[in-house]
């Protein structure tokens, strides 16, 4: 199997709900580094695994509909508690929609496998992995 990873960060406000949270169900920041990675069994016609600058400008994309917002009042994550690994799991679903959108490339459709991983801190990240 074939990667790629790029990396990009985002910076976000949110709450949780639980008491299994403890202070983090007050409102609080986030700073994430976020990787992406692209798999796929053979390489394409090219000799890669998707155009790197593609998938850089796609993460940028995602990671922007979230950067520097309070995650809830976004309506789509209503009643949701955004935590490491639900968030993974939302850009490893956008990258994936935009992948089949065709804005990774034709050649990107031979991916098979998308992991998001979002890095807390140099010692706790989460990761989402989706096949396509």
């Amino acid at each position: 199997m074939f990667s790629i990873t790029v990396r990009d960060h985002m910076m976000v406000a949110h709450s949780f709900r639980g008491a299994v949270f403890g202070p983090a169900q007050r409102l609080h920041g986030a700073t994430f580094v976020v990787d992406a990675t692209f798999r796929r069994p053979v390489l394409d016609s090219d000799g890669i695994v998707v155009d790197i600058g593609l998938a850089t400008q796609q993460l940028g994309e995602v990671l922007a509909e979230l950067n520097y917002r309070n995650l809830d009042d976004e309506p789509a994550f209503e009643g949701a508690n955004t935590s490491t690994e639900f968030l993974a799991r939302v850009v490893a679903d956008r990258l994936a929609e935009r992948l089949d959108a065709g804005a990774l490339g034709d050649n990107a459709r031979g991916i098979t496998t998308i992991v998001v991983t979002l890095h807390e801190s140099h010692v706790a990240w989460a990761s989402y992995e989706r096949s396509l």
